[in-house]
């Protein structure tokens, strides 16, 4: 379950839910997605279309060119007696790429969408079709969603006690902007909600869903305007990765001189620990992030 605290105009979390999506659909994974705000459909027709290799090559061109004037800095300090023999291998020679990249600035092709399998759940639709749902005192949008969820991982073999036997595969779970009063949920417009349960309950049972199936989940939230710390903190331990996106958009640090690079900070709050008592704390603590013409960088 990755859980994502959304900047506060909605611009650059909503690239990376996009992206989580896209990875999806090169890898043949099913998806699902759901959302109150846009249609799902809208949202599969704006994903990024990914790089080709030779493109790819091009884009990062520039790190490339740095790093090979780094080696000819350090050849400079090597004694000329060293100089020819073939370098160490610190790691295997296997392919270090990992994942693929995008091209912001184009859409995927429809081509690639034929081969995959995606489903939806736009609320707006789904209220209006189905009679209201109250179940274990949760807001009823998010007995719907959860309802829709299950019955997907069911029918579609992803149920972890059934293994799938032909196709292997793995259902993508995006959920945007949850906990927003689009979603009929109050805690974004209070300090005292009527009921401040219904988002970790949510949460909870589908943490539950996710643990015994083949799915992942990425969700998005605007935590900005969860005025009830307690509530965040709850959500935080019930989730498994947890980001936070800050961008400098109307704020101070967007004219300081040490961010000028930049459009925004990545805030780590929480990575996985899975099978230990605490989780691996990265020595990197400082991590920005910046919207070039093609790509969307963390560096």
């Amino acid at each position: 379950l990755v859980f994502t605290e959304e900047d506060k105009y909605n611009r650059y979390s909503s690239l990376l839910f996009k992206y989580f999506l896209a990875e999806g659909v090169v890898c043949g994974h099913d998806l699902f997605v759901a959302s109150a705000k846009e249609h799902p459909e809208k949202i599969l027709k704006e994903l990024p279309a990914p790089l080709l290799d030779d493109t790819c090559r091009n884009e990062l061109g520039e790190a490339a060119t740095s790093v090979k004037s780094e080696d000819f800095q350090d050849s400079m300090k090597i004694a000329w007696r060293y100089q020819n023999l073939p370098k160490m291998e610190a790691s295997p020679t296997t392919s270090t790429k990992f994942g693929h990249y995008y091209d912001v600035s184009k859409t995927m092709s429809p081509e690639l969408f034929q081969s995959v399998k995606w489903h939806s759940f736009y609320l707006h639709e789904e209220s209006s079709s189905q009679s209201k749902m109250k179940s274990c005192n949760m807001n009823s949008a998010y007995a719907r969603l959860l309802h829709s969820i299950q019955k997907i991982i069911y029918q579609e073999g992803f149920d972890g006690s059934d293994p799938q036997k032909k196709q292997k595969n793995i259902l993508r779970i995006g959920i945007q902007s949850l906990g927003s009063v689009l979603w009929g949920e109050d805690i974004c417009s209070s300090d005292t909600p009527e009921d401040i349960h219904s988002l970790t309950k949510f949460l909870y049972v589908l943490r539950g869903l996710l643990r015994k199936s083949l799915s992942a989940c990425i969700i998005t939230v605007p935590a900005h305007l969860i005025q009830n710390k307690a509530i965040m903190e709850r959500v935080t331990n019930l989730s498994d990765t947890v980001v936070g996106l800050e961008s400098f958009i109307g704020s101070e640090r967007e004219t300081n001189p040490l961010y000028k690079d930049y459009h925004g900070l990545v805030h780590v709050r929480q990575i996985p620990r899975l099978n230990s008592l605490i989780c691996d704390i990265s020595d990197t603590k400082d991590l920005a992030f910046r919207l070039k013409r093609k790509l969307f960088t963390i560096e």
